[in-house]
């Protein structure tokens, strides 16, 4: 894992997958709190793979995103509770029409007291009854986040005239600032 910047060197980490990580970078990029986000590969079994492999779903990957967060403003059950609204944690290895293990619901936790938390929240989200179906979202222990190449960083900020950004990642930008307004950093408002 690349080392931390010194605005990140007291921050807290957190490895998400929910779907195709330019969705989940753009939206965490403008929540309040957040003071980093890296697109990139965990658990699967491929060292340093590159997106071409990962997109294969042969490596085992998910294509993840790594948060670096100040936990004095932002608590990771918070963090995760976003999670739980940008996607849909009840399709298996599935985001709309991104399809294979590389876009499965996961949390990959750092320690037992994130798993348990993680724990806590998806029991939170499955009795509020937000989803007419099971949720499927693995919490697993992160072994090896792998960062993704950098032209996928800030990919929707980059690119916001493609048609992958106008159709899929700009609807799921719009209902996060909708739906978390109070939570925006000031940029983003």
């Amino acid at each position: 894992m690349p080392p931390l910047s010194h605005d990140e060197s007291q921050a807290a980490i957190a490895v998400l997958g929910a779907g195709c990580f330019w969705c989940v970078e753009a939206v965490y990029l403008d929540l309040d709190g957040v003071i980093s986000v890296k697109s990139g590969y965990a658990g699967g079994h491929t060292e340093n793979p590159s997106y071409r492999q990962v997109c294969t779903g042969g490596t085992g990957h998910a294509e993840v995103v790594r948060i670096a967060y100040d936990p004095a403003r932002l608590s990771y059950a918070d963090l995760l509770r976003v999670f739980f609204t940008i996607h849909d944690p009840t399709t298996l290895n599935r985001q709309g029409a991104d399809v294979g293990t590389q876009y499965r619901s996961s949390i990959m936790t750092a320690n037992e007291e994130e798993a348990r938390i993680a724990h806590e929240v998806l029991a939170e989200i499955e009795a509020a009854g937000l989803y007419p179906g099971k949720i499927v979202t693995e919490i697993v222990p992160l072994k090896t986040f792998y960062p993704a190449e950098d032209e996928h960083d800030d990919y929707f900020a980059r690119n916001p005239g493609s048609g992958y950004c106008q159709v899929v990642v700009a609807p799921k930008v719009r209902k996060f600032r909708k739906t978390f307004a109070n939570r925006l950093k000031a940029q983003a408002a």
